[in-house]
């Protein structure tokens, strides 16, 4: 199996609160090459106020042509970073819906700081819809500091998606110790960047990932970062580390 994969970052420019350069894209993919990744799918926020579907195209297009011209050894494959709305719900689908990959799975995010009571009737719902819903970052999400919120999400058919950078204090104490405790337990299915600038990426990235290396050992690591992310991007079945 070659190369880690990320499906998890910002790294398109100008098409929302990620890269703002083509230059900077560049910066940010020469990071995670030297830092053994060889597939990104680049997940730009799919809200109103950012990019439209059609502009993303446009600069997925673009970056992969520059990557090929400077010789940057970086495939990208398609994705968004869905807000889990009734927008989102509606889409699902339809030819509106934004996909991880050929699907079936589509990477969401919840709010930061708000309660989703309804987070397992919501889950159940894209379920039924065919699809099998990734959700971002969830220890840096208030729902999951509640104990066994996390549980429930994963039994509902939900995957964990660990924002790695939280192993290393980038967002403060509590994601930390929230994302070493889901880790422990066995509840994420992958981990990925959020790489959203290339300031500073290659020291805090490669802190990231030797941290989870050293957590988990290198065969759990090729799971979260390896064959995990490539058998999503394959729409192939996958259950969480837990079962």
């Amino acid at each position: 199996m070659s190369g880690l994969v990320d499906l998890h970052c910002h790294l398109l420019p100008g098409v929302d609160d990620g890269a703002r350069t083509l230059e900077e894209s560049l910066e940010m993919a020469r990071a995670l090459v030297d830092l053994g990744f060889s597939t990104v799918a680049p997940s730009p926020h799919a809200r109103p106020e950012y990019a439209s579907r059609e502009v993303v195209e446009t600069r997925r297009a673009e970056v992969g042509a520059a990557l090929e011209r400077e010789g940057i050894a970086l495939a990208l494959e398609r994705n968004a970073e869905n807000l889990l709305d009734d927008a989102f719900l509606r889409g699902l689908g339809t030819p509106e819906a934004l996909m991880l990959g050929a699907g079936p799975y589509a990477l969401v995010e919840l709010p930061y700081k708000s309660p989703v009571p309804a987070l397992l009737d919501i889950l159940f719902r894209i379920r039924t819809k065919g699809v099998r819903p990734v959700i971002a970052h969830p220890e840096r999400c208030w729902e999951f500091e509640r104990k066994g919120r996390a549980a429930e999400a994963v039994r509902a058919g939900a995957l964990l998606q660990m924002d790695v950078g939280a192993l290393i204090g980038r967002y403060g104490s509590t994601a930390k110790k929230v994302a070493r405790a889901l880790l422990d337990e066995g509840l994420y299915a992958l981990a990925a960047t959020d790489l959203h600038g290339p300031t500073e990426a290659r020291d805090w990235v490669g802190r990231a990932l030797g941290e989870l290396r050293q957590q988990t050992g290198e065969r759990a690591f090729g799971q979260l970062f390896q064959e995990h992310p490539r058998r999503l991007l394959a729409g192939e079945a996958l259950e969480s580390m837990q079962d």
